[in-house]
C-alpha cells in the first residue's frame, strides 16, 4: 500500500487528500504523520525526500513522489471519479494561481507567528497582504467561470487554498466585498472530500 507523509496542518497535503477522496482512493493510501517544519528539517524524511517537504508519497514499487500537482496527477491517473487534469489549460493555470496564494501563505506565516518577532519584515508582511487581496479579488471577477465548469484541479486548489486562509489568516477576512467568491467557495467546502479532510492544528515539532 502506498504511504503518505501526511499532516492535518498542511495545504498542500490537504490537495492531496481531497484528490485521494475524489478519486476514490483514500483508503487505498496509508498516511503517516510526519513533522516537516520549514525551519526544523526532518532528517528521516530527508532520506526519501532531500527536501524535506510534505506532501511525499512512497509508491510499493520503491518509487517515490514529491510535491502536491505530481502526486494529484497520480491520483488522476490512477482512480475513478472526476478526471482532474482535463485537456483545458484553465485547470492548471487555476491550480497554479491557487498553489501560487498558498505560496504566498506559508511564508507569511513563518514571517509574522514563528520568526522571533525582533527579525520581522513589516514591508514583508504587507507584501503578502497586498497578494492575497490581488488574488481574491481577481478570483471574485473570475468565480461565474469556474462555477460554470466540472470540478477539477483548479477548483481543488483554489478551495483549498482558500480554506488555509480561514484556518490561519482568518482575521484578512478574504470574503469581504466578494460575494461570488464566498458563494463558490461555501459550495466547495460542503463536498464530502473537503468535509473529511478538515484543516486541525497539532503541536510544532521540537528543534534537536
Amino acid at each position: 500500500m502506498p504511504l503518505l507523509h501526511w499532516s492535518p496542518r498542511s495545504p498542500y497535503v490537504r490537495k492531496v487528500m481531497v484528490a485521494l477522496h475524489e478519486k476514490g482512493l483514500a483508503g487505498q493510501v496509508r498516511t503517516i504523520r510526519t513533522h516537516a517544519d520549514p525551519m526544523i528539517p526532518h532528517e528521516g524524511l530527508m532520506q526519501v525526500n532531500p527536501l524535506s517537504k510534505i506532501p511525499t508519497l512512497e509508491l510499493e514499487d520503491g518509487q517515490v513522489l514529491f510535491d502536491s500537482h505530481v502526486i494529484c496527477r497520480w491520483a488522476d491517473r490512477n482512480g475513478t471519479g472526476p478526471v482532474l487534469f482535463p485537456e483545458d489549460p484553465m485547470a492548471e493555470r487555476d491550480e497554479a494561481l491557487g498553489t501560487g496564494l498558498l505560496d504566498v501563505a506559508l511564508p507569511w506565516l513563518v514571517e509574522a507567528r514563528l520568526r522571533p518577532e525582533e527579525q520581522r519584515s513589516e514591508q514583508m508582511i504587507a507584501a503578502y497582504r497586498s497578494k492575497l487581496n490581488r488574488v481574491a479579488d481577481w478570483l471574485e471577477g473570475h468565480a461565474p467561470a469556474l462555477a460554470a465548469r466540472p470540478f477539477d484541479i483548479g477548483h481543488l486548489s483554489i478551495g483549498v487554498a482558500l480554506s488555509y486562509l480561514d484556518f490561519r489568516f482568518g482575521v484578512e477576512d478574504w470574503r469581504k466585498s466578494r460575494p461570488r467568491l464566498a458563494e463558490w467557495h461555501a459550495g466547495f467546502a460542503a463536498r464530502p472530500s473537503v468535509l473529511a479532510t478538515e484543516f486541525r492544528d497539532d503541536p510544532r515539532p521540537q528543534a534537536a
